[in-house]
């Protein structure tokens, strides 16, 4: 997925669209952009933040004057057509130069996070969100020739074990929707679908609930730096680690480590302590 971020005072000039993916856009402040197909025949649009752009297709569209800072994202071919099931030999859209959608909103401003934080959470994040973005673009703005094909049931018991296998291989490096896909045969869309139906979870969350699991597994040793946890377990910053598993966990690594520790230590003099409280059966001798 290409996420590019423009702003007013740097973007002034007429530019195209590229054709190679289907772009749209989020606004994220109030503003105005002048689109047309061509310079002369420019119509101008007044935005809210969070009101969303679609580019046509195939044609482009020439854009002229920006006066809105906006996040414009590329959906590639492949995203859209596997999103279709195969229902249509090219995924074509409905072109639409200001429109609502809340759910596509906070999927970009997801992106739009990711992206001022430097992209911490990896290739699977964005794969996963640009394949969310082109379900719900097919579901909403495709043009239908016939009605797209309907998936049933999950995946198998084989499958899971070889996407969890494949996980814990992994879990170190970096690991894209594809290749969770291909290794259990599956297009990227099917895939997702089917491994949600599966597990409740997306896989992004799947890979990150396995990373935390042992990164908590790693802390619970004493000696086991936070940097060298966040490494080994997939997160490229120290500071990111922390943030994802005080988000999920509700406390930081440092505090579950100092909070295990405390409770292992509390535990172990309870047990001596209830080993000499116990009561000892005396035999005397005859």
């Amino acid at each position: 997925m290409r996420v590019e971020l423009f702003h007013p005072e740097s973007d002034t000039k007429p530019r195209h669209w590229v054709r190679h993916d289907q772009a749209f856009a989020m606004m994220l402040r109030p503003g105005s952009i002048e689109w047309g197909e061509r310079r002369s025949t420019l119509e101008r649009f007044n935005y809210a933040a969070s009101d969303l752009a679609l580019c046509h297709r195939h044609e482009g569209e020439w854009v002229g004057r920006m006066n809105v800072e906006h996040l414009q994202l590329g959906i590639s071919d492949a995203a859209l057509l596997a999103s279709s099931d195969g229902a249509y030999g090219e995924v074509e859209l409905r072109p639409s130069r200001k429109f609502a959608d809340a759910r596509l909103s906070a999927m970009v401003a997801a992106v739009h996070a990711e992206m001022v934080a430097g992209f911490p959470s990896g290739r699977l994040f964005l794969d996963s969100v640009e394949q969310a973005m082109a379900v719900a673009l097919v579901n909403s703005h495709a043009v239908r020739h016939r009605p797209a094909q309907k998936s049933r049931g999950g995946l198998g018991p084989a499958r899971l074990r070889r996407i969890t296998e494949l996980i814990r291989a992994k879990i170190e490096d970096e690991l894209t929707l594809d290749e969770m896909a291909q290794s259990v045969g599956l297009s990227t869309a099917h895939f997702a679908r089917m491994f949600r139906r599966s597990t409740g979870q997306t896989p992004h969350q799947f890979v990150l609930c396995h990373r935390l699991e042992r990164a908590k597994a790693m802390l619970r040793a004493a000696e086991a730096r936070v940097l060298d946890v966040a490494i080994a377990c997939g997160f490229k910053t120290q500071q990111h680690f922390a943030q994802v598993f005080r988000d999920v966990c509700g406390i930081t690594p440092t505090e579950y480590r100092r909070d295990f520790l405390s409770f292992d230590e509390t535990r172990a003099c309870e047990t001596c302590s209830e080993g000499e409280d116990t009561p000892r059966l005396v035999i005397s001798g005859s």
